[in-house]
């Protein structure tokens, strides 16, 4: 993996704060992004951001920008991008001829995207992809070799400076790379991503309405820098912009799952940075059948293993402080005075919190230290609750065998999640259906984690870690 340039921000890029970014101390500091972090600002960089709009005009603009985008706190707010004659397509395949002219046939119909060079990547497929159009070149492999290979034989013949690439059976909206370009413009990206939607029009199954609103591969409808133990933490490489050079040689061929999660993580590992684009959408045909659905979902289960084989702790499927942990345990196993002694822990962490708040010289923010406090415990609780019914329930369905008192908790702790998971989707789903599919989901994606460290014989994709500092 290559390094990222050192070139700064160039003049007339501009970042826009992100809505959930609170100003204190007469706004001096800023309050937000994920991990939550607060940043101070010397007088001259509050100064240049007393809007929420910066643009950059020299390297102290360009500094600041970087430091609010490197910290989630604003995301890049810059004009749709016009010029598409550097990019080149690559589409891996493997036995969906109708899916692979479909994507074709739309990318043709884009003005936008009519005359980029295409590489079709036939993956071994039983009857071999044909020519499929002018500008269109295929390369095959006889014996399928897994879509990180496939990816890799299409980078290999990309001449370029960035590429995008499709999965065969998506569908990119109108207007997709225009959304995309832009971001291009920071010397220091490696890659952007477009939300992936539902195609509409496809095929409908049982687990379809769920799939709408909490799709595996959809990452929601925010912006974010995407990096690992964040609210983003990878992006999907069913569709993906990126700049050649950062690539190196690419995807890991040995990887025949997660392979996206990889390149992202190394990626950021090597200093570049990855964003992810939801103005931008490409449309995704799911699996139908509920049988199709859910092996989909133990398959990416299975990758956590092979993740924590090559990046230790940020695959980690529990992210708690220790003093957050220590909470839970007393307010939930400690009786009366174990809940006495968590609300007293409490205290003393929004104590520590609101002095490390304080401005210099100022008064601490107890009010706001404790709200924070509370709320990244009741966040902990539902990570803890998560954990309970997706990534470790074997454990705690071998608890409720045994024990009463787990099993009322551990149904408590379901229902819980489900209508808390399902209150925002409320409109577009029934509770019974996305409950039943959330369930399903769950125990599918857990039984591929569990699958997955037996066959690496390593708990490391198991075990909690706490966030960083």
């Amino acid at each position: 993996m290559t390094a990222p340039p050192a070139d700064r921000l160039p003049d007339g890029f501009a970042v826009r704060l992100d809505p959930a970014v609170r100003r204190r101390d007469d706004g001096t500091a800023l309050l937000g992004g994920s991990p939550l972090r607060l940043l101070r600002l010397a007088p001259r960089a509050a100064a240049l951001l007393a809007g929420d709009r910066l643009e950059v005009r020299d390297a102290t603009s360009a500094a600041l920008a970087g430091r609010l985008l490197d910290a989630g706190l604003a995301h890049p707010d810059l004009p749709l991008g016009a010029d598409a004659g550097d990019v080149t397509v690559v589409v891996p395949v493997r036995d969906r001829p109708a899916a692979l002219a479909r994507l074709l046939a739309a990318l043709r119909a884009d003005p936008a995207t009519a005359g980029l060079p295409v590489v079709v990547v036939d993956d071994g497929s039983t009857t071999p992809v044909a020519a499929a159009g002018p500008g269109v070149r295929v390369v095959r492999h006889p014996v399928a070799r897994g879509p990180a290979a496939a990816r890799n034989a299409g980078l290999a013949v990309v001449t370029t400076g960035l590429v995008a690439f499709l999965d065969s059976d998506c569908v990119p909206g109108a207007g997709w790379l225009a959304r995309l370009l832009p971001h291009v413009a920071d010397p220091r990206l490696a890659a952007v991503a477009p939300r992936i939607v539902p195609l509409p029009g496809a095929a409908r199954g049982w687990t379809s309405p769920y799939e709408d609103v909490d799709g595996a591969l959809d990452m929601g409808p925010r912006p974010a820098p995407v990096r690992p133990l964040s609210a983003v933490s990878y992006v999907p490489s069913a569709a993906l912009l990126a700049r050649r050079a950062a690539l190196g040689d690419g995807f890991d061929a040995a990887l025949r799952v997660a392979e996206d999660v990889d390149l992202v993580w190394r990626l950021t590992e090597a200093g570049w940075r990855v964003r992810y684009e939801p103005a931008a959408e490409v449309a995704h045909e799911h699996p139908v059948r509920t049988a199709e659905w859910a092996r989909r979902r133990a398959f990416y289960g299975t990758g956590a293993a092979l993740l924590a084989q090559r990046h230790g702790g940020v695959v980690s499927p529990l992210v708690i402080a220790p003093e957050t942990a220590v909470t839970w345990a007393l307010a939930l196993a400690g009786g009366r005075w174990g809940r006495v002694a968590a609300a007293g822990l409490l205290g003393v962490t929004a104590v520590r919190l609101a002095r490390r708040l304080s401005p210099p010289g100022g008064r601490p923010p107890y009010v706001l230290a404790a709200g924070l406090v509370l709320h990244g415990t009741a966040a902990s609780g539902r990570a803890l609750a998560r954990s309970a019914t997706r990534h470790h329930w074997p454990l705690a369905v071998a608890a409720a065998v045994v024990s009463r008192r787990a099993r009322t908790r551990l149904l408590a702790v379901a229902l819980a999640d489900g209508l808390l998971a399902w209150a925002p989707h409320r409109s577009r789903i029934g509770p019974v259906r996305h409950a039943a599919a959330r369930r399903l989901d769950d125990l599918a994606y857990g039984a591929g984690l569990w699958a997955g460290a037996l066959r690496a014989r390593s708990a490391r994709a198991l075990l909690p870690t706490r966030p960083p500092r």
